[in-house]
């Protein structure tokens, strides 16, 4: 591998890449990154206003475009891979990051509310990525393998202090699982498929513990601080890129250290 080669290594200029959830938070952060560093971003949202809002604000980095979309059953699921397909033949990069929070005392934790959960962080994940195959991989090589990054969560890997969030520590926990699972199945087509496992960062779903915990949480992380957008961003371009080519079945907590601490 020469000089010029090592360069590229964390390229992902001239991609196409779908995030899902990517209107705000940590889909926002990694789809700005995408941008900026010269991919063709597709973000999509249940939230029509805020999905477009966003890709109008992403757009003065690089390409942005929206397809807002309900992708928490499989009728939206169909809609957006129709939407996406009529502009885009291929797709190099897929970031699940979807995901939705609900918190209730066990013996109250609703059916409508762990059904949710359960649709928007595993159920969608799972069914966009089976609808989107087809298109990943068109852009797969040997050389230049399609990638799928799904975002997880710390929660998924120990169980958080809150005794609330039952149904998202169950569903990030299955996304790691599947994330391996999809992996294996995967490998043949030369479509990697890695999660990565966010700690806290500032976000809608993390507001109210932010302020919370917020300064308390700084202090109990092992490296003194909450996540910043870069982290994340830089996680999934690493991942995305051709220095992240030969990985594949991997989780990748980005959370400061707090697992091992755990």
């Amino acid at each position: 591998m020469g000089p010029a080669t090592m360069k590229q290594l964390f390229t992902i200029e001239g991609k196409t890449a779908i995030v899902t959830g990517g209107s705000r938070g940590i889909g926002a952060m990694i789809a700005r990154g995408f941008v900026e560093n010269g991919a063709k971003t597709y973000i999509t949202a249940r939230t029509e206003e805020t999905c477009r809002s966003t890709a109008e604000a992403l757009s003065q980095y690089g390409e942005c475009i929206a397809i807002p979309a309900d992708l928490s059953t499989l009728e939206g699921i169909k809609a957006f891979v129709q939407v996406f397909s009529e502009r885009e033949e291929t797709l190099d990069i897929l970031v699940n990051n979807a995901g939705v929070m609900k918190g209730a005392e066990l013996e109250d934790f609703p059916e409508d509310d762990w059904d949710q959960v359960m649709d928007i962080n595993l159920k969608s994940l799972f069914f966009l990525t089976q609808q989107l195959l087809p298109t990943i991989k068109k852009a797969a090589t040997t050389d230049e393998p399609a990638r799928i990054i799904n975002i997880a969560s710390n929660a998924g890997i120990l169980p958080p202090h809150r005794h609330t969030d039952y149904a998202y520590t169950a569903s990030k926990a299955g996304v790691i699982n599947l994330t391996r699972h999809l992996a294996m199945s995967l490998c043949r087509d030369n479509i990697t498929v890695n999660a990565i496992s966010p700690g806290l960062f500032p976000s809608e779903m993390s507001k109210t513990v932010i302020e919370k915990y917020g300064e308390k949480f700084s202090r109990s992380v092992p490296l003194g601080r909450i996540g910043k957008p870069e982290d994340i961003a830089s996680a999934a371009i690493y991942l995305a890129s051709p220095g992240g080519a030969w990985l594949t079945g991997v989780n990748i907590p980005v959370d400061g250290g707090n697992v091992i601490k755990r």
